[in-house]
């Protein structure tokens, strides 16, 4: 045997057998294309060859919208747990243990207070990272804290949507978050306090069935899905196909449910104009009053 076979085809195929670790490469999840996850980073987890926007994280929001140093997060209020004692293949209390060690996170929305360019924004952020963002009756004493807050400083709520919708696993009661959320929203528009949803993918069931859509302007990140049922659940339902990018962002601003479709990089600055826009209009219809 040559020293080709007994020596460097070894070395090869020991090289190549090398595991790569899963904090360094990251596949897209639209072209599929492997990616640096430090680069991902840097470039808002938007994917250089397609444009798609990559699901983020409760900080990478609160870091990308807020001015640099500027945000506090709020402390929210404690609920229930598991009300129900449901399960299912395992107990819900196990579940929620495990979603807050793998997310880092208490539950599926936080909420913070900064500046956004100078302006002051309590900012409440949907975790899809915890139990795909699905609403539970901790989730909805968290917005309405938010809520709140932006009514005890007056000031402008933004909220990011990302979510599976209701949570399963509290039953009823992950239903009735859908009145108190909508109450809260009607609690800032009597006080002429600015709200704002952004949506991103996907923001679907009991969230879109209630405070979603009734900000007073709605803004998409590019092709998220925003709906109540999906499109496959829709399309068996009435049994047709349904038009392309149905319930896409660039679709739903056509037909008028979305006012802008606004790239990350460019979210932060629009945030800003939109808020000062509000804000002047508010304050002349104080002083009109």
């Amino acid at each position: 045997m040559s020293w080709l076979t007994e020596y460097v085809r070894p070395k090869i195929q020991g090289f190549l057998k090398k595991e790569v670790p899963d904090n360094v490469w990251k596949n897209c999840d639209s072209c599929g294309q492997m990616l640096l996850i430090k680069d991902l980073e840097k470039n808002l987890n938007i994917c250089p060859h397609c444009n798609h926007h990559m699901r983020a994280s409760v900080t990478q929001r609160f870091d990308w919208t807020f001015d640099p140093n500027s945000y506090t997060r709020l402390d929210l209020p404690k609920a229930p747990v598991d009300p129900l004692q449901f399960k299912d293949k395992k107990k819900y209390a196990d579940r929620l243990k495990e979603n807050k060690t793998k997310s880092q996170i208490d539950e599926s929305i936080a909420v913070a207070h900064g500046t956004i360019e100078g302006q002051k924004t309590v900012v409440a952020v949907m975790a899809f990272e915890f139990m795909a963002g699905t609403m539970g009756a901790a989730f909805g004493e968290g917005f309405i804290a938010a809520a709140r807050l932006a009514l005890a400083q007056k000031t402008p709520l933004v909220v990011f949507t990302a979510s599976g919708g209701a949570r399963m696993q509290e039953g009823m009661l992950s239903l009735m978050q859908m009145p108190r959320t909508v109450i809260a929203v009607e609690m800032l528009k009597e006080a002429q306090i600015p709200y704002i949803v952004v949506f991103t993918d996907p923001t679907t069931g009991g969230v879109t069935a209630s405070f979603a859509m009734l900000g007073d302007i709605h803004i998409a990140e590019p092709n998220a899905l925003i709906g109540f049922a999906g499109p496959r659940v829709i399309e068996n339902t009435v049994h047709e196909k349904l038009p392309e990018g149905f319930q896409r962002s660039e679709y739903l601003l056509e037909h008028g449910m979305v006012d802008l479709v606004a790239s990350r990089k460019e979210l932060r600055p629009a945030l800003a104009k939109i808020l000062r826009l509000l804000s002047n209009t508010t304050q002349s219809s104080e002083k009109v009053a």
